[in-house]
């Protein structure tokens, strides 16, 4: 918390500094007020959060949920609540509010799959995050969360990998895949002067290496030259799930190296709000990167596309036809990103056999894995696991044997949704699979059969 500049435990004055947080995101987040006033509470979105669904609790309804905060709005906010509260006596913000919020407002993910089927289109993440702005304000936020952040600020990434272990673990890499292939490909470090910037998860070098050996194969593959990062080697951005301020100066970071690297472009790699971060609110928090040659961060698998469409990636998708893959749409990557089409586009130029879940909950009705949003720390394991089974179930149907998914928390979180409600499912990100089809430049292989 002192490294966030937080207080490090509840303030005296807390109700009057909760107020005056909640003035301020008031008067700057017009959005935030009109989702204050609109819901007519038709509980059209009652039965969509997958932690409802999972833990049957009805605080865990979105409107419910959201009512939390509503509560205090109308009390301080509205002449006839103010008229109540006078009545009513005592703060407007109490212990037993106080208490409720640290519970619920950290049992959302921010997914927003409920404000898909609001009729009037209220955001409840951003009702959420407003909640926990104010709670972080007053010395009142988890410690997964703050340590996440703070790792950043002090290291440059969220598992707090220092300069030299990632330097020493994108050797380590380099060496796995010319033992693999017989190929020199690099994976650089602090390069300047370069095509890309690739900001991923930092998880991905570590977690999840076959993901970063795929970035690796598809930058060798098309010629692009690139590099990572030691000052912003992480795309993940925990600030989405705490407060505004923060979300700005972890944004921050990866403009600052991007013009420190004087590279052309930033490319996200497989992260969820990595993504939504980068591509809604770069521009915005950070100021236009017209320093680069695209006026926006892209994605990957927008990249790999592209590279797919001109053929620049030799791809035999029999290789991978050991896998029966399925596709979970993370919430940031489709229906907060847009990427929809894209992923799947990919996954079926490199895969035979695709099969997708009921179409009530992909694309942008996909459920959450059940652990974003701040939500991946093992003291709620329980919790995850109720949140995650509205995938495990749409697993089941398909009855895949690979569930495929471009984003860090995901692939952390979903092979222990897969363990706990039994199924014999493999998690693996979409460029994995690319790597596993792709033939490098000058790599030899013995006879394959053809995909034709």
């Amino acid at each position: 918390m002192t490294t966030l500049g937080l207080p490090t435990e509840r303030v005296e004055d807390w109700q009057d500094k909760a107020l005056a947080t909640f003035d301020r995101l008031l008067a700057k987040n017009r959005a935030l007020k009109v989702f204050m006033d609109s819901c007519v509470r038709c509980g059209a979105c009652t039965d969509k959060c997958h932690y409802y669904l999972g833990t049957g609790d009805p605080n865990n309804m979105p409107v419910a949920r959201a009512e939390l905060l509503r509560e205090l709005y109308r009390r301080v906010y509205t002449p006839a609540g103010r008229l109540a509260q006078r009545l009513r006596g005592g703060p407007p913000l109490d212990e037993g509010m106080l208490e409720q919020w640290n519970i619920y407002f950290w049992q959302c993910s921010q997914c927003r799959r409920c404000s898909v089927y609001c009729p009037y289109g209220i955001d409840t993440a951003e009702i959420t995050w407003a909640a926990r702005e104010i709670m972080a304000s007053i010395g009142v936020a988890p410690k997964y969360t703050t340590e996440v952040i703070a790792k950043v600020y002090t290291v440059g990434n969220n598992l707090g990998i220092p300069p030299a272990a990632w330097k020493d673990s994108a050797e380590f890499l380099e060496d796995e895949m010319y033992e693999e292939t017989g190929v020199k490909v690099e994976l650089p470090v602090d390069r300047e002067g370069v095509d890309v910037l690739l900001i991923p998860p930092s998880a991905d070098m570590f977690a999840n290496p076959d993901t970063a050996i795929g970035y690796a194969k598809i930058f060798h593959a098309a010629g692009i030259s690139w590099t990572t990062s030691t000052y912003a080697s992480e795309g993940g951005n925990f600030g989405l799930f705490l407060d505004h301020r923060d979300l700005k100066k972890v944004n921050k970071r990866m403009v600052d190296a991007a013009r420190q690297l004087n590279v052309r472009k930033m490319v996200m790699g497989e992260c969820g709000h990595a993504w939504r971060a980068a591509q809604a609110f770069t521009c915005t928090v950070s100021g236009p990167l017209d320093f680069l040659e695209a006026p926006r961060p892209q994605h990957i698998l927008e990249l790999t596309l592209e590279l797919i469409r001109k053929g620049a990636l030799d791809l035999v998708k029999s290789r991978n036809d050991d896998i029966v893959a399925t596709y979970h749409d993370p919430c940031n990557v489709a229906r907060a990103g847009g990427l929809v089409n894209e992923p799947r586009e990919v996954l079926k130029a490199v895969v035979n056999n695709f099969i997708e879940m009921p179409r009530d909950c992909i694309r942008e009705y996909t459920f959450c894995c059940g652990g974003g949003g701040g939500m991946l720390a093992d003291e709620i394991m329980e919790l995850r696991m109720a949140g995650g089974k509205p995938r495990a179930d749409a697993v089941r149907i398909t009855g895949a044997n690979t569930l495929v998914t471009p984003c860090a928390i995901c692939k952390a979180q979903l092979p222990h949704v897969m363990k706990h409600w039994e199924l014999p499912v493999e998690v693996s990100g979409v460029v994995d699979l690319v790597a596993r089809a792709m033939r490098l430049p000058g790599q030899k292989f013995a006879e394959e059969k053809s995909d034709e």
